[in-house]
């Protein structure tokens, strides 16, 4: 069993909240975001996508069933801390292999539990996303505040350079029908395996790879993964992106590769008030008119009025909370992307038909 000792969560607009620490003991910093989902959570921890954020969970407990060393997205733990109501150190999952809390610690991350999420959450949505600290080694507010008035706004930062391969690897079987050039921006491992599962050997590049290097691998397609930031200041990637959309091959792009394919024809993105973080997300299929229900992360978002102003994109899904932008295609290429997550670990399996798609793109 973990010591707890007394800490502190404080926002920058200075509202403090006061519980017990969870994990190591120590101090950290970052966007403050909270994500609905009921369970998950070690997949949600490693998603590469959250690097740099302070986490939420709004679901009251979290590691009642520890954590299990295949249930990961990534390389350990990408959240820069987390808070939870109750955070449980005893599990009964038959497979689970050690407790969260030792997960944590193991990770060199902060957390703090005990403290009244919902109304922590009700706060977020209305004052917006914003930074915030997490210690239990400092509890003096006037230090906290000066430390926290240091860390920099999300808006204008780049972090997948932080969190994607630095080196190329292959995933899957070489003699597979498909061959699939994969960049990686902080790449969450269950979007290989559903190519890998539809018959896909897939290379994964680094962010700083060429158009050449990709077609290198005499790719049947291209994929553009997830990550975290802002992606209107990745000038490199959106002009190694629009090379992409230029070359010909389908193209698919997940979250910020959504994001950047959009900036690559010309269109906006925006930051988000609060952002849109949960497993049961719901989106309209424009083409289809039906309706998945969806995993998402993310803080950006592409604008509608630049789709408006475009004659070569065009809208293909909406989320129906708030009418925001959640999908695109390309009029006059095999090119399209999506703002969600449809590899969805974790998640609902709604929208693993976008993969079809892709697959069905490289046969024709």
């Amino acid at each position: 069993m973990q010591e707890t000792i007394p800490a502190i969560l404080m926002l920058q607009d200075g509202t403090v909240f006061h519980g017990k620490s969870s994990g190591k003991i120590g101090t950290t910093t970052g966007e403050i975001a909270f994500n609905t989902g009921m369970t998950g959570y070690q997949e949600v921890f490693t998603d590469p996508s959250y690097y740099g954020q302070i986490l939420v969970m709004t679901n009251p407990h979290i590691g009642n069933y520890g954590v299990y060393s295949e249930d990961v997205e990534s390389e350990g733990i990408k959240i820069a801390g987390l808070v939870t109501k109750r955070f449980s150190e005893n599990f009964s999952r038959p497979l689970g292999t050690k407790s969260l809390g030792e997960y944590l610690v193991d990770n060199n991350k902060v957390g703090i539990t005990d403290l009244d999420t919902r109304a922590l959450v009700r706060h977020i949505r209305d004052a917006g996303a914003m930074n915030a600290i997490i210690s239990s080694e400092i509890l003096d507010e006037a230090k906290l505040k000066k430390m926290l008035e240091a860390v920099p706004s999300m808006d204008g930062l780049e972090l997948s350079s932080y969190v994607a391969t630095k080196e190329s690897f292959y995933e899957g079987d070489e003699n597979a029908p498909f061959k699939v050039s994969m960049v990686d921006f902080g790449l969450k491992k269950n979007i290989v395996r559903c190519l890998v599962e539809r018959g896909c050997y897939v290379k994964v590049f680094p962010m700083t790879a060429t158009l050449e290097d990709l077609l290198s691998f005499n790719p049947n397609g291209i994929m553009l993964s997830n990550g975290p930031g802002d992606p209107s200041v990745m000038k490199e990637q959106i002009k190694l992106v629009g090379d992409v959309a230029k070359c010909g091959l389908p193209t698919f792009g997940i979250c910020l590769g959504h994001q950047l394919l959009a900036l690559s024809q010309g269109l906006k993105t925006e930051k988000m008030h609060k952002g849109h973080r949960g497993l049961n997300h719901p989106v309209k299929n424009l083409k289809t008119g039906k309706g998945e229900i969806t995993s998402q992360n993310h803080g950006f978002v592409v604008t509608h009025e630049s789709i408006e102003k475009s004659s070569d994109v065009k809208l293909t899904h909406v989320h129906l909370n708030d009418n925001t932008v959640a999908g695109i295609e390309f009029v006059n290429a095999p090119v399209f992307s999506v703002q969600y997550h449809p590899e969805a670990s974790a998640g609902p399996h709604d929208s693993r038909y976008l993969f079809d798609q892709f697959i069905n793109n490289m046969k024709s």
